[in-house]
């Protein structure tokens, strides 16, 4: 059994409901099985789904293997209850899905030609040459439906080990792919390994590869490592914590994840607010970043939001205190805890008793909600249109400015001037 730390009821849980005993797991190898004697292995899972399968980890992506051909498995399941969808065809994968279950099945293949991004294969039915394509040795672990491992590459015993191990030469699998170097930082820092020689050396020799990568791509990547529960001990590991800085210099404010540790357990910190607390600086860094990255405009908002926040917060004393709850209704409660981490972790002269305090102030304050509508205009004599919003604000900013009141003489008195 593998000597990691579990939770102790999803190791009973894995043991007597595996993912493979899945109902709608078994119909699909028993259709792609169809034609086949029992000694052909015509399809296995393999990937993250089997990885995480050995660690009790929550399984999201399920990656099947087969040696049929794209045409092959689109014809055994057009008659089925699957939705066949052709996602990448020229790579020889197609997605299966059915009510919530998607699964992604790419026929066994091995590289004729790489260019650092994209490969050039060829399909083949020897699951060993597909297993010497992969990137690491523990995503060529293959599992069948029974629940038989097939490892090739000897990854159970690096994954047991948390070893993170490029199969064969790392120089010729980075140079397959500069992809790699960004998934293999996201391993090790997941399973919370060292970073061999060899393999830091081939990292560095081919840093400039990355460039070649598109930017969705790497974002992907990015976003998967800042979603990593471990992320905020980057700083524990020297190799690592310099290859991620080299990889992406945007993030000049590493040290921040020390002051991050000292408020948050590791499975409560949202992405945003990380990569908001990562990038965020007086030379607008983040605006630099969502531009590089062309980064989605919700993301790029909230960094933004955040961004000015800060600088309002530091103009303003009152902020978190006389102007908390007018912060609270124009902005949301939401919105001032995730700026109160980013001043935490930004300031080393606030102490976690102060965060604290400030974050027990936002949740105990009152929620106001404005008592004025446009239909109680109406009925007091406005009309339908453009300045009935005009009004609204105006009503709204004085029984704001009032400690959230006015009264309703003050509000006819309001109507009737713009009547007039």
């Amino acid at each position: 059994m593998f000597d990691l730390s579990f939770n102790f009821i999803k190791i009973i849980k894995k043991n007597l409901f595996p993912f493979y005993r899945d109902k709608k797991l078994k119909f699909v190898f028993k259709t792609l099985q169809d034609g086949f004697t029992k000694d052909v292995v015509v399809a296995r899972f393999v990937g993250g789904c089997v990885r995480k399968h050995l660690t009790n980890d929550a399984i999201d992506d399920i990656d099947i293997a087969t040696i049929l051909s794209t045409d092959e498995i689109k014809e055994k399941f057009k008659n089925t209850d699957f939705e066949v969808i052709d996602t990448g065809i020229k790579h020889g994968t197609v997605t299966l899905i059915s009510d919530k279950l998607k699964l992604e099945l790419t026929t066994l293949r091995k590289d004729v030609q790489t260019d650092g991004r994209h490969a050039q294969v060829e399909y083949i039915n020897d699951w060993q040459l597909d297993s010497e394509r992969r990137d690491f040795t523990i995503n060529a672990i293959y599992l069948d439906i029974n629940g038989k491992i097939f490892d090739p590459q000897a990854g159970t015993i690096d994954l047991k080990n948390n070893n993170i191990k490029f199969i064969g030469d790392p120089q010729k699998r980075i140079e397959e792919d500069y992809l790699r170097i960004i998934r293999f930082i996201r391993f090790k820092i997941l399973y919370n390994s060292n970073v061999e020689h060899t393999t830091s050396q081939a990292i560095r020799h081919n840093l400039n590869g990355v460039k070649n990568i598109s930017k969705e791509r790497i974002l992907v990547e990015l976003f998967k490592i800042l979603d990593l529960k471990n992320f905020i001990d980057l700083n524990d590991s020297e190799h690592l914590k310099e290859l991620f800085s080299l990889i992406f210099p945007e993030f000049g404010n590493l040290k921040r994840l020390e002051r991050l540790r000292k408020i948050f357990n590791h499975s409560q910190i949202k992405r945003d607010i990380l990569l908001a607390v990562l990038i965020i600086d007086e030379k607008n860094n983040h605006e630099y970043f969502a531009h590089k990255y062309s980064i989605s405009n919700q993301t790029r908002e909230n960094l933004n939001l955040l961004a000015k926040g800060l600088k309002l917060l530091r103009e303003n004393k009152d902020f978190f205190d006389k102007d908390l709850e007018k912060n609270i209704y124009l902005r949301g409660k939401n919105y001032l805890i995730n700026l109160n981490i980013l001043n935490f972790a930004n300031n080393s002269k606030y102490d976690v008793k102060f965060f604290l305090e400030i974050r027990k102030k936002i949740l105990q304050s009152k929620n106001h909600l404005f008592p004025i509508d446009g239909k109680y205009l109406i009925q007091n004599g406005m009309k339908e249109g453009l300045g009935l919003g005009k009004v609204l604000k105006i009503i709204e900013d004085e029984w704001i400015t009032n400690g959230f009141y006015i009264s309703n003489n003050r509000v006819k008195e309001i109507i009737k001037s713009k009547l007039g």
